[in-house]
């Protein structure tokens, strides 16, 4: 059955208020006007989607909650979802009610400040995955930081796949909303649990009012057999700030795309990225940074590690308007292959507009030093050993810029488990 056929059959289970009805169906005409992308599309040149479009994909229906383990909570408190629907026993959302608001979106959608924004930084016109998420609304996560607001405790966004049935799909949505002068740091993660194959097509938007902090931390542990598609779109006003850091670990096939708008002076935006992947894996990641105003700065670093047959994409645009004046941006993309058949197709851009600005970019693709690991060899280190040392050096440098202690500590447990298994292999 076809995305629009499914989702007319679907139409009336998916509930909601009138403009939530009318944002899915402007959403399902644009995904019918526009169809899935294929390997002939520049932003889809090196990922080919053919093994997901072939498969007829249903929602997931809501089931009895597995126990989510502590080890995907990372200590923090915050809302669940399990196969795209909202898990209230596992829900704590432990934050000063005076300073955030955080709601289910099934709840939240017809509140007058979440109507104003939902969707209007993750457009639907020819971004076929974001549509069908669109399309498919029903519910996610809404954060809303009062203005002034300084929340000290992480709040924590967990999506769990039970991968228990195959071919089911969920379309997780994440909603942030910072007031002026507000400070909080947002963990997002997404756990696969089965082994069947299925699909998670999350959409999470992002609205930085003037003088905003936020600190994002984006995790994707998902099954060895599982499919994600992503995109994440962020807006910042004047003076704020904005830094990232995406871990990307698990899935069959991966893309995340991240758009960020500079659209206020002042603005300093920060991504980062680490992704491992070994296998059959396939791992996309498409950055654009648009400088829209003056005085602003960005700085971008994403480090990949690929062993076996793995494949992985890395496109990274900074677009610097013509009003961009006194624009600071820097943008860098390192690899690290294991094998002679891991792959890397890496393209960092510059599109400058305007004739007043300090911007650069660079990529590297190499390998594992021959002389370090002959030198830690020679210090009586096992070959596999001294893979995983140099591999973990590499991929610190990213971890290192992690700024929750909790946090970092779990994913440098996380990271070094990945690691030992891409060394396993290269060390057969």
């Amino acid at each position: 059955m076809s995305g629009v056929a499914y989702y007319q059959s679907c139409f009336n289970d998916l509930g909601g208020t009138d403009a939530l009805r009318s944002l899915r169906q402007k959403a399902i005409e644009h995904f019918a006007a526009a169809g899935f992308p294929t390997t002939k599309d520049e932003e889809w040149a090196f990922t080919n989607i053919a093994p997901l479009t072939r498969t007829n994909f249903e929602l997931a229906e809501s089931a009895p909650t597995p126990a989510v383990a502590d080890d995907y909570r990372y200590g923090f408190d915050g809302l669940v979802f399990v196969d795209g629907h909202f898990a209230r026993a596992h829900s704590q959302p432990n934050v000063p009610p005076n300073k955030v608001y955080i709601e289910r979106l099934s709840i939240a959608s017809d509140a007058i400040i979440v109507a104003a924004v939902l969707g209007q930084a993750a457009t639907t016109e020819g971004a076929a995955f974001t549509a069908l998420n669109t399309a498919f609304l029903q519910d996610g996560a809404v954060v809303y930081l009062f203005p002034e607001a300084v929340i000290e405790q992480p709040i924590h966004l967990l999506f769990v796949s039970t991968g228990q049935r195959a071919n089911v799909v969920s379309h997780p949505r994440v909603l942030v909303i910072a007031g002026p002068n507000s400070q909080a740091t947002v963990v997002e993660s997404y756990v696969g649990l089965g082994s069947e194959p299925y699909l998670t097509n999350s959409v999470s938007e992002f609205f930085l009012s003037p003088n905003a902090v936020l600190d994002h931390y984006r995790v994707q542990r998902e099954s060895a057999a599982a499919f994600h598609i992503a995109a994440t779109h962020v807006r910042e006003e004047r003076a704020a700030q904005f830094r990232s850091t995406s871990i990307t670990l698990g899935g069959r096939l991966t893309r995340h795309h991240v758009h960020t708008l500079l659209e206020g002076e002042g603005v300093d935006s920060t991504l980062n990225g680490l992704y491992i992947a070994d296998g059959a894996q396939h791992v996309d990641n498409h950055t654009l940074i648009e400088h829209a105003q003056p005085h602003c700065q960005s700085h971008e670093f994403y480090k990949g590690i690929l062993g076996g047959r793995a494949t992985g994409v890395f496109r990274g645009k900074i677009h610097v308007h013509q009003a961009a004046q006194k624009t600071d941006a820097y943008q860098a993309n390192q690899n690290l292959l294991l094998s002679a058949t891991a792959q890397i197709n890496t393209k960092p851009q510059l599109e400058i507009y305007a004739d007043d600005v300090k911007c650069s970019h660079g990529a590297t693709i190499g390998q594992l030093d021959e002389d370090a690991l002959f030198y830690l060899r020679s210090r009586g280190i096992g070959h596999r050993e001294a893979i995983r040392v140099l591999t973990r050096a590499f991929a610190g440098e990213v971890l290192d810029r992690v700024r929750v202690p909790a946090l970092k500590d779990q994913l440098n447990r996380l990271v070094d488990r990945r690691l030992d298994q891409a060394a396993a292999g290269v060390a057969r």
